[in-house]
């Protein structure tokens, strides 16, 4: 076992007022805290001399892992822009979590995250909420899945008007993410082991079905009215 204090500190607690005080920390978890905590003995003791001591911030939306600091092409595994619906496509997959951008997360306070996909396709794919801290992706995660990537507007349009293909307006954006989740919902109330005209039923998860995001949140990218 392991202690650590960290004493004369502004804490601001995650419930209830701040205070000046002191913290106690048993194997990387608080146990205890208080403006007249009573430090143990046997306690390693840091002395914060006043400065703030705050939970650790998260972060609702990123691309740290899968946008690689300093790596180019290779370490460029945002969007999967082969088809304008990836609902199946998960960010968990391409995350390295030794790029040097969850180090800058931790210095900068931040102790968890959102990976999503990019906005490149009306759909992008699964996102997953992480630990910043670790070196085996399975061991950070919070939640897998946390939600379904979508985007309207800019993005999608851009990708795949420069290639004259659906969507290439936001009209073509919006429809195409109505088809997904219609085709879903039909997917997913289907008779078990029917095929359906959508697809057999040992096809990928559907976009919005149970089996693919289930009561997890949509996150949709949007940049202006649209």
């Amino acid at each position: 076992m392991t202690f650590t204090a960290i004493t004369h500190a502004h804490i601001v607690p995650i419930e209830g007022e701040p205070f000046d005080g002191a913290l106690l920390v048993q194997d990387g978890r608080i146990t205890d805290l208080g403006p007249d905590l009573e430090i143990p003995a046997y306690a390693e003791v840091l002395d914060a001399e006043g400065g703030w001591l705050l939970p650790g911030f998260i972060d609702a939306h990123v691309h740290l892992g899968v946008a690689e600091e300093g790596e180019g092409w290779a370490g460029e595994d945002i969007n999967e822009m082969t088809d304008p619906v990836m609902a199946a496509a998960r960010a968990i997959d391409a995350i390295n979590p030794v790029e040097i951008g969850f180090d800058d997360a931790i210095i900068g306070g931040i102790t968890a995250v959102n990976v999503n996909p990019g906005s490149g396709n009306p759909i992008g794919g699964l996102a997953v909420a992480i630990r910043t801290h670790g070196r085996v992706v399975d061991e950070m995660v919070l939640r897998s899945p946390s939600g379904l990537k979508a985007a309207l507007g800019e993005n999608p349009k851009r990708v795949y008007g420069e290639r004259k293909q659906t969507p290439s307006t936001r009209l073509g954006v919006a429809l195409t993410i109505r088809q997904a989740f219609a085709k879903a919902h039909a997917w997913s109330a289907r008779s078990p082991g029917v095929s359906t005209p959508i697809g057999p039923t040992t096809s990928r998860p559907r976009c919005g079905s149970p089996r693919s995001s289930g009561s997890n949140w949509c996150w949709i990218t949007a940049r202006r009215p649209t």
